[in-house]
């Protein structure tokens, strides 16, 4: 007796089951994560829907999008019935995703550390250790973005007198610290501590105000002025 289970191609699903049309009858919000992400596939494999497929890409990652969005071609590859093309399609459309969320509006307005750690999203799901600032004008809104630094997975060299350039060059009047910890872990480290108090005595030489250090973790962060820290 045959036990094997047999799937339905998705071609042969009620239509309001079908991803594409799902979304096009009852709108983005109704797909899971898996459907939105067999769209993108399109495909699955001899024996799998394009949704089965990627609910086991999804498990792969412990279904979490931002431990997925970590994966490189070569770790995605290594999943059965995932090629380099579809590979490609995955990264591709989940940084563009990081890059939209990570993009603050122009002139955002910072007035806790949660305005912070939102203009620090770009730093939530990468697995190099990278240093920002904000350079914020006199009512506390946002005039640029910089990126300070980019080290390793453990580290990253910060020069104080650059940062204080960035600020003067765009007449800061106030900056805002900001640096990831690839490992999750959002406590501050010793050298975290230090290069904070270096940069905040530095920057009181020329009357602009450190108002807080954010370090980025995985969908949390920690508020050095929240802490008590600054």
């Amino acid at each position: 007796m045959d036990t094997t289970s047999k799937y339905t191609p998705i071609k042969l699903w009620a239509e309001d089951d079908r991803p594409r049309e799902k979304l096009l009858t009852k709108g983005r919000q109704a797909l899971s994560d898996a459907e939105l992400l067999a769209i993108l596939i399109s495909t699955g494999s001899k024996n799998e829907s394009a949704v089965d497929l990627s609910k086991r890409i999804l498990k792969s990652a412990n279904d979490n999008l931002l431990t997925l969005s970590r994966f490189s071609v070569a770790e995605l590859k290594k999943l059965k019935g995932i090629g380099e093309a579809k590979a490609i399609t995955i990264i591709a459309a989940l940084e563009l995703g990081r890059r939209r969320g990570s993009e603050p509006l122009s002139r955002t307005h910072i007035t806790c550390s949660r305005d912070s750690y939102k203009a620090f999203h770009v730093l939530n799901d990468l697995d190099t250790e990278q240093f920002w600032v904000l350079l914020l004008n006199r009512a506390n809104r946002l005039v640029h973005r910089q990126q300070v630094s980019l080290g390793g997975s453990t580290g990253t060299v910060v020069e104080v007198k650059q940062i204080i350039k960035f600020a003067l060059d765009w007449r800061a009047n106030s900056i805002v610290l900001g640096h990831n910890h690839p490992s999750g872990n959002i406590n501050p480290s010793e050298p975290d501590k230090n290069i904070t108090q270096k940069i905040k005595q530095a920057a009181l030489l020329f009357d602009i105000q450190v108002l807080d250090h954010i370090i980025v973790g995985e969908n949390a962060y920690f508020s050095f002025a929240d802490e008590g820290e600054l």
